[in-house]
């Protein structure tokens, strides 16, 4: 199954993915295409190894495609450099994962300010204090300003997970790149984490990309599609 690719926002082509074991070659990603929309929430859903983590990596250019290319806004992002790939991954891209990756030495704001303190060479200067207090204001807007100072052991899943997303948040990515950001949640967490991305969607049009199993995603996503064993095999709008 094919998706016609407009080539305006982030658009993936021809895309496939193998790994060497051994003697044996192994096919994640099966010329995937597809192309993600300025400003919707679009979910990947399909079962444990159907290619959906792969896919989101490649997106996001973690990781890169044995054939077949990434664009974002016209732009093919296996042709640049190595810095300049760091600098686009930086600006262009929020991770949110879903067994959240934070430092268990670092209380909840130095996590989140992490990427800025990264990036910053990519950035206009701007003072620690004015990005500390940035920081800070996105903790707060989830419910998270008084566990500012909390280390990850002292905080619950579900607020970890509002840590992982504010992280994401910091540099003002323009595509928010989730993987299983519930999965690792109990039912009442994962809901809360699901209203919050779609919150932040309708109030600032962030565009956001969500690979998962679970069913309950595609309810009021804008956009659906399903994977099996490294292809598209449906598309779907709600």
């Amino acid at each position: 199954m094919t998706e016609e690719i407009t080539d305006n926002y982030l658009c993936a082509k021809e895309i496939s993915k193998e790994y060497t074991i051994g003697k044996s070659s192994i096919r994640v990603l099966d010329k995937v295409n597809l192309d993600v929309k300025k400003g919707e929430i679009l979910i990947v859903l399909g079962a444990s190894g159907a290619g959906k983590s792969s896919l989101l990596h490649i997106l996001g250019i973690l990781d890169t495609p044995t054939s077949g290319h990434v664009s974002f806004k016209g732009e093919n992002l296996s042709i640049i450099g190595q810095r300049k790939l760091a600098e686009k991954r930086n600006r262009i891209f929020g991770f949110v994962f879903q067994f959240y990756h934070l430092m268990p030495d670092f209380n909840a704001l130095e996590n989140v300010l992490m990427p800025r303190l990264i990036g910053r060479k990519f950035f206009k200067t701007v003072s620690k204090k004015d990005y500390t207090e940035k920081a800070a204001e996105l903790l707060d807007r989830v419910g998270l300003g008084n566990r500012i100072n909390h280390r990850p052991n002292e905080l619950s899943g579900g607020e970890k997970q509002r840590v992982a997303i504010v992280r994401a948040l910091m540099n003002d990515p323009e595509i928010l790149l989730c993987d299983e950001p519930t999965g690792n949640l109990d039912t009442k967490s994962g809901r809360e984490i699901q209203k919050l991305i779609w919150d932040l969607n309708e109030k600032t049009k962030q565009t956001v990309v969500i690979v998962t199993h679970d069913e309950r995603f595609a309810e009021t996503a804008g956009r659906v599609i399903r994977m099996a064993d490294g292809r598209i095999i449906d598309y779907s709008s709600n």
